[in-house]
């Protein structure tokens, strides 16, 4: 398997590195010698990582022609249009046979050459509502580590490469050889979840309605009483009918959906901060039994309360 990886002015080591440690470590291991990777850049030479470190020896574009996987391992944080060379590239690596690959934000790179018009991507979390502006035609999913459409991969924010490279590693020689790799290199052969469970949800408070606004600070403070539709109407002193027109219009939500979601926010924090039991929170949390909150959550963040907790408690 040749694989050529895409290098560039201000690119992160580590970045560039994951693939390299992913696909390197089959030959370090004596796993698979046929495996074999090159950077290349829009010239060849050499290229200045964000860190300040030279890193030389890059291959030209021509490596493209070479490679059986096009990987681009990340793009700037400027989100630069891809110019016409870089489409013409992927296009054309795309259209004799070979996977193209984006990384963390170099989905930006892949749709950006338009690889993915009419189907799902994924890219780091905080530049998600980005690629969906810029791509509308594209399907942003928030709750998976990475999407193989058998030709077209793209990956989740950072460490998330990892994940997809050994994901191409197990689909193209196995689960045991891709838990090789990954028992060398620590890392887990495949993390449970998406990337839904990184998500910062902050309360987003509208400053144009003060009766909406104020409901929402008092919901927050009553999360672990029920919060029908009709009792927050009661409390903004409006009609249901207007009060849902009114904080859809304010929010871009319905009034259900967002207590949801701020409960699922709340139980987070208490996940990560707390040993309350997982009964508790669901109460305080206002979910009315402890399976309705486990299944609320596995929804959201694709991962259970009892995971997340392992994962990211203090």
């Amino acid at each position: 398997m040749k694989i050529a990886i895409y290098a560039f002015d201000g690119i992160t080591m580590f970045h560039l590195a994951a693939p390299l440690m992913v696909f390197g470590e089959l030959g370090r291991l004596d796993l698979a010698s046929d495996w074999e990777t090159r950077l290349w850049s829009d010239r060849p030479g050499s290229i200045r990582a964000v860190e300040g470190y030279p890193i030389a020896g890059i291959a030209g574009p021509e490596t493209v022609d070479w490679a059986d996987i096009v990987v681009i391992p990340s793009w700037p944080q400027t989100l630069t249009p891809v110019d016409d060379s870089l489409t013409t590239l992927l296009q054309g690596a795309h259209a004799r046979g070979a996977m193209v690959a984006g990384l963390c934000l170099g989905a930006f790179a892949v749709t950006g050459a338009g690889l993915l018009d009419g189907r799902a991507a994924v890219t780091h979390w905080d530049m998600m509502p980005e690629l969906a502006a810029r791509h509308p035609g594209t399907e942003v999913d928030s709750s998976v580590l990475y999407i193989d459409h058998g030709d077209v991969l793209t990956s989740a924010g950072t460490a998330s490469a990892i994940d997809a490279c050994l994901h191409l590693v197990r689909k193209h020689l196995g689960s045991a050889i891709a838990t090789k790799v990954a028992r060398s290199l620590v890392v887990a052969p495949h993390r449970e979840g998406g990337q839904a469970q990184y998500i910062e949800r902050p309360i987003h408070r509208p400053t144009s309605d003060p009766a909406i606004t104020d409901t929402m600070d008092w919901a927050q403070a009553h999360l672990d009483e029920p919060l029908t539709v009709e009792r927050l109407a009661e409390h903004a002193r409006m009609s249901r009918r207007s009060f849902v027109r009114h904080f859809q219009e304010a929010t871009g939500t319905t009034p259900a959906q967002w207590v949801v979601g701020r409960r699922l926010h709340e139980s987070r924090v208490l996940l990560e901060t707390t040993d309350w039991g997982i009964d508790a929170i669901a109460s305080t949390c206002g979910f009315g039994s402890t399976v309705t909150f486990r299944q609320n959550f596995v929804s959201a963040f694709a991962t259970t309360p009892t995971a997340y907790r392992q994962r990211f408690a203090g």
